[in-house]
């Protein structure tokens, strides 16, 4: 197991992808703290790990909250490992010139306020033990630009920007910090409520979205985990300061369609 006797904090573990990371890093040996503000979608994850026979804690901590998250981390004995995967509150359906400052503003205030409280949080306790794991997520727009996702595009940027100042700080307490930068998984909460609503409209967003990818296809929520329990562990011990891209190669240059015309080659 790869992160046995691990102790890994989760904030955000109700979410559809907090919940899969929390439960992959069980599956790894890991020991859970989930936290949230919704305890009952933070027991039905927990109740999901003990019944595979993992191990887990659950509390309620709001990750905007100072006194929150300092009072959680000072209850446990170490933390290994720290994951913010809690929502933005973004809206991403408008153009920029038409957007309401507030609109705009509230992912930029809620992912940097939530980052850094938690991020510094869990690194001082690291540096006083000389090891851990801070993960941060972000997704496409960090690196490539992006129309109409108003705030959450910038608020990319600024988490991936403080991912690598925070590594460049503590790396030498033996304290590593990588940001996974996803594609947006499909089978996510969001997507799934989306396509319930939106029925055709929203498949063809998703069409949309996969052929703008080298690979043609959108990354799984276990896509994710499967990085984050890599970035977590022992075999990824000298990767800090740096964006591990999961888009399926949206952000590495220009994509095209294959042509339906098929190509023929002359003798």
């Amino acid at each position: 197991m790869q992160l046995a006797g691990k102790t890994a904090v989760i904030y955000g573990a109700g979410g559809s992808l907090g919940g899969t990371i929390a439960q992959a890093f069980a599956r790894e040996g890991a020991i859970l703290c989930l936290t949230g503000r919704n305890m009952e979608s933070i027991n039905r994850i927990a109740e999901a790990i003990r019944a595979a026979g993992g191990q887990c804690h659950t509390a309620i901590v709001d990750a905007l909250n100072a006194a929150d998250v300092e009072k959680h981390l000072a209850d446990l004995p170490r933390v290994d490992i720290s994951f913010n995967a809690i929502g933005w509150e973004d809206r991403q359906d408008l153009a920029l010139t038409e957007m309401e400052p507030e609109d705009f503003l509230r992912p930029l205030r809620r992912a940097m306020e939530t980052e850094f409280l938690t991020c510094t949080a869990a690194a001082r306790v690291m540096m006083r033990q000389q090891s851990g794991v801070i993960l941060t997520l972000t997704a496409t727009p960090g690196g490539i630009g992006y129309p109409h996702v108003g705030g959450f595009g910038p608020a990319c940027c600024a988490v991936e920007s403080l991912t690598r100042n925070l590594a460049s700080e503590v790396g030498p307490y033996g304290v590593r910090v990588v940001n996974i930068r996803s594609g947006g998984s499909p089978d996510s909460r969001p997507f799934r409520e989306a396509i319930e609503q939106g029925g055709n409209v929203v498949k063809e967003f998703l069409h949309k979205l996969e052929a703008d990818t080298m690979l043609k296809k959108m990354p799984m929520m276990e896509d994710i985990a499967n990085a984050a329990v890599f970035l977590a562990s022992s075999r990824a011990d000298k990767i800090t300061g740096i964006t591990l891209d999961i888009t399926c190669g949206t952000t590495s240059a220009l994509n095209y369609t294959i042509p339906s015309i098929p190509f023929i080659q002359n003798d």
